[in-house]
């Protein structure tokens, strides 16, 4: 008899227990006793390990955990992978073709992307994981070598969509279908049909049934992106990116003027803050890159959240658009999005708490 999903919850609960504490030992023990007991290899990934992980993620928003704890808790996840990987249950001989997994270039959040990758190899595919930060210029001499039935694209941050953008109209010039997946292509995968995607999915066993029934390559060399992308044109894009080092030493100038407690910052605090700045300019990049306005308008509201629960002034985030509004002022789209940001975030600070 195979084992019931109140104790596949219950073992997610012990594994959350061991991720909270960075216990590998006692997370791969988890996953193995669960494999040995009879438990789905599948089940295992995305029924344990997956929400487990999606919970450090809360926890980590929340301020519960810290980031080196969020570190520590998603390569004890990534160890737990391993142990599925290579538990005699997960050994599936390939059949079905083969496939490439990879993340953006750039894009550092490779456990996502990894559960997609041993999820198709659990239903048969020839699996290429490639990991994290690939770059096209490394992702398009592989296909050619390999010449995969797909290639599934994992993008969990916006901010990588333009590269992302190049990613997907090399790997289909090359002739070779994308099926994108993660976060950063929008709730309903709305920024992955944007940019030419030929699929979608918005989970590893959604990827898997999507790949199964069939992804047709390419039958013509995809637009450049201006093509595809008419309102590039204006380079509001590229003129906030390139501004944006000059646009982050000016602001750090000044903030600790307004906020005195920022002066006690030093090194790793400093270097945060500096990398948060560079993070909001990046946001309004990838925004006018989408032409999506709500993009940049819930990543500063998500901002706010954190700030609040971190204790930290959030009226420097204000003071942030306003820089930035007063630096791009000549530029139609960005003064616009800059706007509707620093409405959604003056909602956000003066809404009643649930």
């Amino acid at each position: 008899m195979s084992p019931g999903p109140e104790s596949l919850g219950g073992r997610m609960e012990d594994f959350w227990a061991a991720l909270e504490n960075a216990d590998e030992r006692r997370a791969v023990d988890q996953v193995t006793e669960a494999l040995d007991r009879g438990f789905a290899p599948e089940d295992v990934l995305l029924e344990i390990i997956a929400p487990a992980q999606r919970r450090v993620g809360v926890r980590w928003a929340e301020n519960r955990l810290t980031v080196a704890q969020e570190h520590a808790a998603t390569a004890v996840s990534d160890r737990a992978v391993t142990a599925v990987a290579d538990h005699p249950a997960a050994q599936v001989p390939a059949r079905l073709g083969r496939t490439v997994v990879a993340c953006a270039d750039g894009e550092w959040h490779t456990l996502p992307a990894r559960l997609v990758a041993e999820v198709l190899r659990l239903r048969g595919w020839q699996v290429d994981f490639l990991g994290a930060h690939v770059s096209t210029r490394q992702l398009v001499p592989h296909l050619h070598s390999t010449g995969p039935d797909a290639v599934a694209l994992s993008c969990s941050l916006p901010v990588r969509l333009p590269v992302a953008h190049t990613a997907v109209t090399a790997c289909r010039a090359a002739g070779v279908p994308v099926l994108a997946g993660g976060a950063g292509f929008g709730p309903d995968g709305r920024y992955a049909r944007l940019l030419g995607a030929d699929a979608w999915a918005g989970s590893a066993r959604g990827a898997a049934e999507r790949l199964a029934a069939g992804i047709a390559p390419p039958s013509e060399l995809p637009p450049t992106a201006e093509e595809a992308l008419p309102h590039l044109a204006d380079r509001e894009h590229a003129l906030v990116d390139e501004a944006r080092g000059r646009l982050v030493d000016e602001v750090m100038a000044v903030l600790p003027e307004r906020f005195p407690q920022l002066r006690e910052y030093a090194g790793p605090q400093w270097e945060y803050t500096v990398e948060d700045l560079h993070r909001v300019v990046e946001y309004l990049v990838a925004a006018l890159y989408v032409d999506d306005p709500g993009l940049f308008e819930g990543f500063t509201a998500w901002t706010g959240r954190i700030m609040t629960a971190r204790s930290l002034p959030v009226d420097a985030l204000s003071t942030v658009l306003e820089a930035m509004a007063d630096a791009f002022r000549e530029l139609p789209r960005a003064s616009a999005y800059i706007a509707a940001a620093q409405a959604a975030l003056d909602r956000e600070l003066h809404s009643p708490p649930p």
